[in-house]
């Protein structure tokens, strides 16, 4: 039986909720305050954490980035929020949440996220780096193991590491995933679903213009900072990395 923390500050919609998942057999812990969580979740241990951003005491955001920074990392973790902005929803998967959900909900596309989520990263499975090793299905390939080159650019798998020309690429956890991706299906064409499935999970049900989203901030960080023209478009199709 999987044990979820429901941190909402909403009672009336936190008791639904708790009411649902007991229905559906979960074990449920319940608070409405940041601090709150951040001390449950680090003297306990939950299959799943449901995390309202906007709560009393600390924000849900930078109660999943303590979180992240900590063993309780591990835990997968759903967003609930009632903003519903791309680069909103763009800051909560950046700050290592595993989904979100924008309020107002159905109950059944919350249930599908949590069996979704709980599958994905079953129990003591880390979240941050952890599912990187599988992110491509392709044992990655380069100069050496876990090492993935193009042009000046070297992808260090062990180590979680972008350089190009020595100089390092700070890159958030899924845009290194998506760019491993890309890299170990050089001169292959991906389609934005393949790569939700690769980079998200294969039942991500979010939207696809995410992936747009992490391609300009790759862009941003690596084409334009060096000057070269490393993923390309592909019109009606998705992208690629030439190799060369």
């Amino acid at each position: 039986m999987a044990h979820i923390l429901v941190v909402e500050d909403e009672e009336k919609l936190a008791r639904f909720v708790e009411l649902e998942l007991v229905h559906e057999g979960y074990e449920v812990t319940k608070c409405g305050d940041g601090r709150e969580a951040l001390g449950l979740a680090t003297d306990n241990t939950y299959d799943l954490i449901l995390l309202d951003i906007m709560l009393p005491g600390l924000n849900g955001l930078e109660v999943l980035r303590r979180l992240n920074n900590s063993e309780e990392g591990k835990t997968p973790v759903i967003l609930l929020t009632a903003r519903d902005a791309v680069m909103d929803k763009v800051s909560g998967l950046d700050a290592g949440a595993v989904d979100y959900i924008t309020k107002p909900f159905a109950i059944e596309e919350l249930l599908a996220r949590i069996r979704v989520a709980l599958k994905l990263h079953p129990s003591g499975q880390s979240i941050n780096g952890a599912s990187a090793g599988n992110a491509s299905g392709n044992k990655a390939a380069g100069t050496g193991e876990g090492i993935l080159c193009w042009k000046g650019l070297v992808l260090d798998e062990k180590r979680h590491r972008v350089t190009y020309d020595d100089t390092e690429v700070a890159l958030t956890n899924r845009e290194f995933e998506m760019l491993k991706v890309f890299l170990t299906n050089q001169d292959i064409v991906m389609t934005r679903d393949t790569l939700l499935e690769k980079v998200c999970g294969y039942d991500y049900v979010g939207e696809t213009n995410i992936v747009d989203v992490y391609v300009r901030f790759i862009r941003s960080k690596i084409d334009e900072v060096f000057d070269v023209k490393m993923i390309e478009t592909v019109r009606g199709v998705g992208y690629v990395i030439k190799s060369e």
